[in-house]
């Protein structure tokens, strides 16, 4: 393997892949990125035996091809700290890999390709196009509300469900729900088909997906997902568990409803939140007609209390909740008003933009 490439050209790729590389590996070539040279293409690749990201870039000069892994971090560290718009040239020599960029040179250790591991091919049960834009949006409006290291490890990833026509991600970790429908056009099923991608997936798809309307193609096969766009390949294994029945939980009947600026409300959320407990976080919801009041206290008897003028009509409420889980939906939510829905002061909330939206939140209430 001899070859030469700008350093800007492959820093892009080598840090999109070296970010699925773990810092502590139980098998030492999975702290490797494997490097494949053919004819004009480079492509990388790294894994954790859960997800797997290869990237391909065009190079430069080619006077060798060849496959052989190197240290991610080590050689991303050596091509962050060249100077923009160095020409890197890397040549195999023997057991190692020589780096050489103006008057600095480096040697890399390097293991066979041979023991790289290679994710199977997918087995395709649902093949789609969508734009990435699209996938960027689900993961952004509901990937917050995952769980994190749940013993109910299907709570630990997004569930994404095909559905005529449509694309729907839905996340919940026991407590709140997040729920967001996308328009599919290419996306043929019959019946709806679900795969729960598990979170370190879905962190590293949506740091790969640009907001944008180039297509990328989706597999769905029994235990992988693949995305596949312009100069990158994404494959995740899927979570093998059965995601709630969250159809369950949406609530039905919310008589009182609640209409306020979305910006005044987390700013008032986020100012009492300051004086919440650190450990539960629990805010009071106090409504009377046209007036919503937040209180918020912690066991060093400090207090907070904001006071916002809101569209309400009804009896006097009041409900608890966290306000970390309000802050994250008033950040999700992008419309300038938000709309509240509630039944009583021991039922979820369901917040959502106050004309017909594609995405909805439920979050429990909490006794204070």
């Amino acid at each position: 393997m001899k070859f030469s490439v700008s350093r800007d050209a492959l820093l892009k790729p080598l840090q999109l892949v070296a970010g699925v590389v773990e810092k502590r590996q139980t098998l030492p070539v999975l702290a490797n990125v494997l490097l494949q040279l053919s004819g004009r293409e480079l492509s990388l690749t790294g894994t954790d035996l859960e997800v797997e990201i290869v990237a391909r870039l065009a190079v430069g000069e080619v006077e060798l091809e060849g496959e052989l892994t190197v240290p991610a971090r080590k050689l991303l560290d050596i091509c962050r700290s060249l100077p923009d718009g160095a020409e890197l040239h890397l040549e195999r020599d023997g057991e190692r890999l020589v780096l050489r960029s103006g008057r600095s040179r480096f040697q890399l250790s390097t293991l066979p390709a041979a023991d790289f591991p290679n994710q199977e091919e997918a087995s395709a049960q649902t093949q789609f196009e969508i734009a990435q834009g699209e996938i960027h949006w689900l993961i952004e409006a509901t990937g917050f509300a995952m769980a994190q290291q749940d013993v109910r490890y299907y709570l630990n990833g997004l569930l994404l469900e095909c559905r005529p026509q449509q694309l729907r991600a839905v996340a919940t970790d026991g407590h709140r729900l997040a729920l967001c429908d996308r328009d599919a056009p290419g996306l043929n099923v019959s019946a709806p088909v679900q795969a729960i991608v598990p979170r370190k997936g879905v962190l590293e798809l949506g740091r790969l997906l640009e907001d944008s309307e180039v297509l990328a193609q989706v597999v769905l096969g029994n235990n992988h997902i693949r995305v596949a766009c312009g100069q990158f390949t994404f494959t995740s294994k899927l979570v093998d568990g059965k995601f709630p029945d969250y159809e369950r939980v949406l609530p039905r009947d919310t008589g009182n409803v609640v209409y306020a600026d979305r910006q005044e409300l987390r700013q008032a959320f986020s100012r009492a939140a300051i004086l919440s407990n650190e450990k539960y976080r629990g805010v009071r919801l106090q409504l009377a007609e046209g007036l919503l009041q937040i209180v918020a206290n912690n066991p060093e008897q400090e207090e907070a209390e904001e006071q916002l003028e809101v569209d309400y009509v009804g009896e006097p409420l009041e409900i608890g909740f966290n306000v970390s889980y309000l802050l994250d939906v008033t950040s999700a939510i992008h419309s300038d008003q938000i709309r509240i829905s509630l039944a009583d002061a021991n039922s979820s909330a369901l917040l959502q933009q106050p004309e017909e939206g594609d995405t909805l939140y439920v979050i429990m209430p909490m006794r204070l």
